[in-house]
């Protein structure tokens, strides 16, 4: 019967989620879509990925749409027989955003019944959890693989201590087999390997344990191997997304360096510091887990605009020469957010009363939480603080395997927001129920915290302005005082309302808490108090950063690259300022329509009105010299920094042409021109001349000088390519793109002498293959960046094709693993219950 009970209330906590998750989305009930950056970029950068999946319902692992051409391993590209990822499909069956928001909970509401056992605690732990402020700011952004991920972290946690704390060795693999898989399904390895920094810690403590007897060595070596076990299999079930992603890191920006120069030498692997460590949290900003917007929230909060308009009133009524406007130009950021960090949408806001429920729970929690949740928050708080911390970075940057692969340590915090709501769930839990602890002591350390905080939050009221400042150094020496006294005034009262929000909040909390003890309050009575009160402060801090006018309609959302102007659309602009992009790139939009569909050959265009890497939109339409990714190849790269970041006019348009830019797109966004460019090199070439060089800092260079349709820049190590390979001028020679597919090209050629053919596609040394009458052969790099092969004399046709051999070979792993996952669960839960009988008959007998 209590059984049966305990499941009802478990369904119930589930609906509860769902209409949580509903009701905070309530724009999807009349069909509207989030309308998101990032997911804006994508459709664009994926649209040659999706063409081809739709026409051919075959999958392009190579597509041409971004930076002269990349693997798709990064753009959504899927896997045949990639079981795992249908799982995780078919578990965000719910419309985006409801979807995330109910695995947040539901996947905490897990990990709370497996820490506590108490479906009541679980809930008020999965709200917590599920209501971060963070995973609404990056909803809002578009970080849709980020959220995903995070969403697996609490189950994954669960089925560990199913396996350490619960000794529930069966059930255990099969949860932490699953997630594991689900959490590298969801593809964002930064997050995960976050998690795995805080698992170990929990490995540590669950060792130390055992060394000291509270637990058995025996039962800790068995678990650990169940882990380990669990992992690997889950990481197996991933085997091609994995395979090709650790392929193509090595040739990204997260890989080696190729050149020598004064920020990095070549050989050194992952990116620079300064690129990593570029959206590090602040010291102080960390506070932002209790005070929101104690730094000023966003960089752009819902009063941003009024500040500005007063900003701009107060510049006219008081600056009166050009220099003075220099001056306040220079020294300007944010109007609200005063941080470390370049800008930020928003505060990693955990809620006051979860902090506060997390500080109690360090003296509440049994051990075997406390110290090591308290060890893996410590160390992530101060990795987020990054190039603020440097000690720490520059040891995990030179030393810890991998930690250099990622950027924005700020996001580490994500970890803290997991073991907050933990912590404070499985303290509360023992502060209401376990006896060994004294009233006493609950009395002491509720009157310790709890007015400890509350004096600390009257501290920061009473003299916050003073002690915190509310200006960065740069506005301090830049802005005049009748500018900086207004800016610091205004953000001054966006603390001052958070804060004494907080206090409020706070106060509430510690006041149930000591009116249970005094018995003047019901338990269960303190949980809802507990519980509405930090709904409403979560709930109402998050539609701050994601609310109605994220949402846009279906149209707008599911084809954001528009190219007529309508007044439907002017109307929705004006009713939705999120759609501000599309009305204002209608007419860049339209004339990149014009370009593809007058001229449907194969070619590239550079487009410099929306910032080259940047936006999409180019690869909405056509082949893009830029585009917008984060892990883009290392040579592409090191061209653009080269290159296009300089701007020389007479060196970057050879590196055009060499990239068959056949169209450039210049003027202003509201009357772009669309200008042929005749000198580009075409889609294939033959060269006479060969220039040997020695480094790849010489090959860099040279691609800007050369004439690149006679003379290719190779580098010496290829010399021997040509051992027995003559290359002689032949001016009747000529070669044609006779095929286009992302994956497939073919071309045919016709000279009268041996001849090195140079193409207009970028050189990546895995996958592609190359055949010259059928007969496959091999190429080489020419130009630091694109492809070469020699051709014999005579008629030939050239075939390349994108074949990776890691896809075919990750695809049979993935499915022998999930196949062994199925036989490993079938067979314990048959020895489980089988055991279960024997149990039975005995107690009969």
């Amino acid at each position: 019967m209590a059984k049966n009970k305990n499941l009802i209330y478990i369904a119930a906590s589930l609906v509860v989620f769902i209409v949580l998750a509903f009701l905070y989305s309530t724009p999807v009930f009349t069909g509207k879509q989030l309308f998101q950056h990032d997911i804006v970029q994508y459709r664009g950068g994926a649209k040659e990925l999706l063409d081809y999946r739709a026409n051919t319902g075959d999958e392009t692992y190579w597509s041409d749409s971004m930076f002269g051409g990349m693997p798709t391993y990064q753009m959504g590209s899927q896997f045949k027989g990639d079981i795992i990822k249908k799982i995780d499909s078919n578990l965000n069956f719910f419309p985006r955003p409801v979807n995330y928001l109910f695995l947040l909970f539901a996947g905490f509401f897990l990990l709370g019944m497996v820490a506590v056992r108490n479906w009541k605690y679980a809930l008020l732990g999965a709200t917590f959890f599920g209501l971060s402020t963070y995973f609404y700011i990056i909803i809002a952004a578009g970080h849709n693989g980020k959220v995903n991920t995070i969403e697996y972290f609490a189950p994954l946690l669960a089925g560990i201590l199913l396996v350490y704390i619960r000794k529930s060795y069966i059930w255990g693999f099969i949860v932490t087999t699953l997630f594991m898989g689900l959490q590298i399904a969801a593809n964002h390895p930064q997050m995960t390997y976050y998690l795995f920094i805080a698992l170990g810690f929990l490995f540590l403590s669950e060792l130390i344990r055992a060394i000291q007897k509270k637990t058995p060595m025996k039962h800790f070596l068995i678990s650990s191997g169940i882990i380990a076990a669990a992992c690997v299999i889950g990481v197996g079930m991933n085997s091609q997304r994995i395979m090709a992603n650790a392929e193509y890191v090595k040739e990204t920006v997260r890989g080696k360096q190729i050149l020598d120069n004064d920020t990095h030498t070549s050989g050194e692997s992952g990116m620079d510091k300064e690129s990593m460590l570029m959206w590090s949290y602040g010291r102080l900003e960390t506070l932002n887990l209790f005070i929101p917007r104690l730094m000023g929230g966003g960089s752009q909060e819902p009063e941003a605009k009024d500040i500005m308009n007063k900003v701009q009133e107060l510049v006219q009524e008081n600056v009166t020469s050009q220099a003075e406007m220099d001056r306040v130009s220079k020294g300007f950021g944010s109007v609200t957010y005063w941080g470390d960090q370049p800008g930020t949408s928003g505060p990693a806001y955990q809620g006051a009363i979860v902090c506060f429920l997390a500080l109690l729970g360090f003296f509440f929690a049994w051990k075997k939480y406390r110290y090591w949740i308290l060890g893996a928050s410590i160390l992530t708080v101060l990795l987020a603080w990054g190039s603020n911390f440097m000690p720490l970075s520059d040891f995990f940057i030179d030393f810890v395997p991998i930690y250099n692969k990622f950027r924005a340590p700020s996001s580490i915090l994500v970890i803290v927001e997991l073991l907050l709501p933990l912590i404070a769930i499985i303290g509360l839990y023992r502060f209401f129920t376990d006896e060994k602890l004294t009233e006493e002591y609950k009395k002491k350390i509720l009157l310790y915290v709890g007015g400890g905080t509350l004096g600390f939050l009257l501290i920061l009221l009473i003299f916050g302005k003073s002690l915190l400042g509310f200006h960065t150094e740069n506005e301090k020496t830049y802005l005049p005082p009748f500018l900086l006294d207004y800016l610091v005034d205004k953000r001054f009262k966006l603390f001052r309302i958070d804060a004494i929000k907080a206090f409020i909040y706070v106060a509430i909390a510690a006041g149930a808490l000591f009116m249970v003890l005094k018995q003047k309050l019901n338990q269960n009575i303190a949980l809802i108090i507990i519980g509405v009160v930090s709904l409403f402060d979560l709930w109402t801090v998050n539609k701050r950063y994601l609310n109605d006018e994220n949402y846009v309609d279906k149209v707008f959302a599911e084809n954001p690259f528009q190219t007529e102007t309508s007044d439907l659309l002017a109307e929705k602009v004006q009713a939705n300022p999120n759609l501000g992009s599309i009305l204002a790139n209608v007419q860049v939009n339209k004339t990149l329509e014009t370009i593809a569909e007058k001229d449907k050959t194969h070619y590239r265009i550079f487009n410099n009105l929306l910032g080259t890497f940047s936006e999409t939109n180019t690869s909405y339409f056509k082949s893009s010299i830029g585009g917008y990714h984060a892990v883009k190849l290392r040579r592409y790269d090191d061209v653009i920094n080269e290159y296009f970041q300089v701007m020389d006019s007479v060196k970057l348009p050879n590196v055009l042409n060499l990239l068959n830019a056949k169209y450039w797109v210049a003027g202003d966004p509201e009357h772009p021109q669309a200008m042929p460019n005749p000198k580009a090199n075409g889609n294939a070439w033959f060269v006479s001349d060969l220039k040997f060089v020695n480094s790849p800092n010489q090959e860099i260079k040279s691609i800007g000088v050369i004439d690149s349709k006679k003379t290719a820049v190779i580098a010496s190590s290829d010399k021997e390519y040509f051992n027995n390979k003559l290359v002689q001028a032949d001016p009747t020679a000529f070669i044609n793109l006779t095929k286009y597919q992302p994956n497939e090209l073919e071309f045919k050629s016709e000279s009268k002498t041996p001849q090195l053919a140079v193409f207009s596609e970028i050189y990546y040394p895995h996958g592609w293959k190359m055949f010259v009458d059928d007969k496959e052969v091999p190429y080489i790099k020419a130009d630091y960046l694109i492809r070469a092969v020699h051709v014999p004399a005579g008629k030939h046709n050239i075939r390349m094709i994108f074949e990776p051999e890691v896809i075919e070979t990750g695809k049979w792993i993935s499915l022998l693993s999930f196949g062994l996952f199925i036989i490993l669960s079938g067979f314990g839960i048959y020895w489980m219950n089988k055991n279960k009988k024997k149990e039975i008959l005995i107690e009969k007998v």
